[in-house]
């Protein structure tokens, strides 16, 4: 029997033995393999150009190279060369010219060439699937990349519509689209001219540091190691990720010794199992955002002293002491810690006394009543509750109507809602991911229909922001970029009709003898080549 046939009996007998309430014997997975338990039924492609999951981005990370790259072991110094060996950029700051390192090779074998880098770039345009959008707001069309992302020799150079940040082209190249795919193995399996798109759905065709062997929907992925990874071959051979739903089952499930990492424990489950013998809690602040936003088509919440208003009526520090414990931290700026360009500054706290004073100001000492759409997730629930308690204490009735992901998205998308509970995560590295959805509207008319802007779905005109945020990205002064969104920022928290709560923090249960696991903090995702037992 094969150590990974003896892992999935020892785990299915571990199931079973739960299932009826038994005791068993201690599991333990092989010192060669990582064995983890998450939810993963968001995958909906494993097709670099396609998949836009968080799920997805963790498996894809580990199959696919990248031009440039984040170091899951220093990831403060931002992106380093991977495909790419070095890089120039013209004088007008429109094109950057990459030359190919050189010995790198696919699982193939094949080696990795500028034509494969001028492929994977243009096939991620021309099949403009769902991210497409991370390289296409850089002027590329199906039409112009054959003049725009040109390969010759062992060089690669992208011409952009503008000049940008040297630096924000660069994050975007370390977003899952910017995976390097093997384009005689893609292309091989080609059909009805989809570039392999079909194929490529449920396999890998890359020279990451692992293979995919098999993605069994709503069930698990399952990779092996490359041993002819550039840095060497893996030490966990094979990365097993299985989805489990349920907290108490992940929970129990890493007691047993049936896998080494639990990544969806809540707070309860973390409390119960921290102290145990040979397991430990890993945490690290995560990429999503927590906020309320206010429609300013509603005349009251128009109103600047109201909208001022309503970050004092918000029980921050209370919320993040109870329910959200250890999973969400206060902070109350667009751009999550660890981002270029993020702050600390949390001026708001709760004060009723302050914000009486403010609506008093505003004309509305008496209160009003508003609607808030909250989906189906019990601390979102929970937040808008909290956030009731406080309205009722000045007058405000808040009426909250809970309903299914899609209903209450299709309803703020439409500028239905007077009160938004929701989360916003990044999606690519870099300060303009989530400044052009916050702070940067340039068209505020229901006809211009810009549902993934978020200061569009509230209705909110950000005046001179739209213009700051325009100016940061073009900037390529890294110093002189940091300070302008210190700035946007500072002027979005005391303008915007957004109040920021809390930044996700990952608590990940772990086996104590795994080491050098790294989940990707808030910029990236996970990385599991680095890790040993």
């Amino acid at each position: 029997m094969t150590a990974f046939s003896r892992l999935m009996t020892s785990a299915a007998l571990g199931l079973a033995v739960m299932a009826t309430g038994m005791p068993a014997a201690m599991a333990e997975t092989p010192p060669n393999m990582l064995v983890i338990a998450n939810r993963i039924d968001d995958i909906t492609s494993l097709d670099p150009a396609e998949s836009f999951e968080f799920s997805g981005s963790d498996v894809i990370r580990n199959l696919y190279l990248k031009l440039v790259n984040l170091d899951p072991m220093d990831m403060e110094a931002g992106y380093k060369p991977e495909v790419a060996d070095s890089w120039e950029v013209s004088e007008d700051g429109k094109t950057i010219t990459f030359t190919i390192r050189d010995g790198l090779t696919f699982v193939s074998g094949n080696p990795v060439t500028a034509e494969d880098v001028q492929f994977s770039l243009r096939r991620a345009v021309i099949l403009n699937k769902t991210p497409s959008f991370i390289l296409t707001q850089f002027g590329f069309t199906p039409e112009n990349v054959a003049n725009t992302i040109v390969g010759e020799g062992n060089t690669v150079s992208i011409t952009t519509d503008k000049p940008y940040a040297t630096s924000f082209v660069l994050n975007c190249l370390t977003a899952t689209i910017g995976a390097i795919v093997d384009s005689k193995l893609v292309m091989e399996h080609e059909t009805g001219g989809d570039m392999g798109n079909g194929w490529l759905k449920t396999h890998s065709a890359g020279g990451g540091a692992y293979a995919l062997n098999e993605w069994k929907p709503n069930e698990s992925v399952t990779m092996t190691a490359n041993p002819d990874f550039y840095q060497g071959e893996p030490a966990m051979k094979r990365v097993i990720i299985r989805h489990v739903q349920e907290s108490a089952s992940q929970r129990l499930m890493l007691e047993r010794g049936d896998i080494d990492v639990a990544r969806n424990l809540n707070p309860e489950d973390i409390a119960g199992i921290e102290g145990e013998e040979g397991i430990r809690i890993d945490e690290e602040l995560g990429g999503q955002l927590m906020y309320l936003s206010f429609n300013q088509k509603n005349p009251e919440l128009a109103k600047p002293q109201v909208r001022e208003a309503m970050k004092y009526l918000i029980d921050y520090a209370g919320m993040e002491a109870s329910f959200l414990k250890g999973q969400w931290a206060v902070q109350q700026n667009f751009l999550p810690l660890t981002f270029q360009g993020a702050v600390e500054e949390n001026p708001f706290s709760l004060d009723i006394e302050k914000a009486k004073a403010l609506l008093a100001e505003a004309g509305v000492p008496e209160g009003f009543t508003i609607e808030a759409g909250v989906r189906e997730a019990q601390e979102r629930i929970e937040i808008a509750q909290t956030f009731q308690n406080a309205l009722a204490q000045v007058g405000i009735k808040l009426d909250i109507t809970v309903g299914t992901a899609a209903q209450i998205l299709g309803r703020y998308r439409a500028r239905e809602l007077d009160v938004y509970v929701g989360t916003w995560g990044p999606d690519y590295p870099d300060p303009h991911t989530n400044a052009s959805t916050f702070a940067w509207n340039p068209d505020n008319s229901d006809a211009a229909g810009a549902t993934g802007i978020l200061a569009w779905r509230n209705a909110w005109d950000p005046g001179d922001l739209t213009a700051k945020v325009d100016a940061a990205v073009t900037e390529n002064d890294t110093g002189k970029r940091v300070e302008m969104y210190h700035d946007i920022q500072a002027e979005f928290r005391e303008t915007s009709p957004f109040a920021i709560l809390f930044q996700q923090k990952r608590q990940t249960a772990v086996a104590d003898d795994v080491q050098n696991l790294n989940l990707g903090d808030a910029i990236s995702a996970a990385a599991y080549w680095p890790v040993t037992k």
